[in-house]
């Protein structure tokens, strides 16, 4: 696999740069991603201090914008000042979602309806600010084959909140967000595409082991995929088992490209073009 000259912009809409790993060499990170055709850049919060870093970070960049949530493992942080405090974040207009937010039953670092009610409240959040999702969701076992209690809670709580958005005409039922990292199965991907989400694609599709994966995103409309680091975690290969960073989204599109039977450049504008629309920032630069 070659990873040639791209003439398009390209963008990773979900990368943790607040990270500590970052803090040795975050500028040449930038630098690289810039080199490699990258033009934005999405940071996650996780927590609030996260969320309030994320925005730090894109207010001292112009590649960089923010999300701003509290992750399902840090769900017991979440009271009324949380919420509070990430409203005030929300209005800046470097913050283009909420997230990272969504339910994980793997770790379980919190109960179960602590977790979706805390998800719900963001969710709430999102609409209230007119702003898209950046949903995270892990499975009780990474290695099943069919969907277990997370997608099924996730999807019900989501079916629910676009439904109700529907409902009132609100415009942001046309573009409520993107399942981060998706490793689901392909029916609960295509109801989520039903619902206007898009689909996160991350380093693992590029894994020789990943077949399951590939066959998912083999069938899924490019127009409904955004490409995605989750830097410092997931290189692709053949960078796996090391730090991951902005640049190496290259090799995702590379690896949608080989799974379409598409042109790499084109996949790369159609990726771009579906994180414009998701997070509105097209008419930055």
């Amino acid at each position: 696999m070659t990873t040639g000259h791209f003439t398009v912009i390209l963008t990773d809409t979900h990368c943790h740069l607040d990270f500590n790993r970052f803090d040795p060499d975050r500028d040449e990170v930038l630098e690289r991603a810039a080199r490699a055709g990258l033009r934005r850049i999405l940071v996650p919060g996780i927590h609030l201090d996260s969320s309030r870093a994320a925005l730090a970070l894109a207010e001292s960049h112009p590649m960089l914008y923010a999300a701003v949530g509290v992750h399902p493992n840090d769900a017991l942080t979440w009271d009324e000042g949380t919420a509070e405090a990430l409203r005030r974040l929300a209005r800046h207009e470097r913050v283009k979602a909420i997230g990272e937010i969504g339910l994980d039953y793997y770790r379980q670092r919190a109960p179960r309806e602590v977790q979706q009610r805390v998800l719900r409240e963001q969710l709430a959040l999102a609409a209230e600010f007119g702003l898209p999702v950046v949903l995270h969701m892990r499975e009780v076992a990474d290695a099943r084959e069919e969907d277990g209690p997370c997608a099924r809670d996730l999807m019900s709580i989501l079916r629910e909140w676009v439904n109700g958005l529907r409902s009132k005409g609100d415009p942001l039922a046309q573009r409520p967000g993107v399942l981060h990292s998706f490793s689901g199965s392909l029916e609960t991907a295509r109801e989520a595409i039903r619902l206007g989400f898009y689909i996160g694609v991350t380093g693992p599709v590029t894994f020789k082991n990943a077949q399951r994966r590939q066959q998912i995103v083999a069938q899924l409309p490019p127009e409904r995929l955004l490409v995605e680091t989750d830097a410092p975690f997931l290189a692709p290969h053949p960078y796996r088992g090391r730090r991951n960073e902005p640049s190496f989204v290259r090799w995702i599109v590379d690896k949608i490209a080989q799974l379409h039977f598409e042109d790499q450049e084109r996949v790369a504008a159609i990726t771009t073009a579906n994180a414009e629309r998701l997070f509105s920032w097209g008419e930055q630069d």
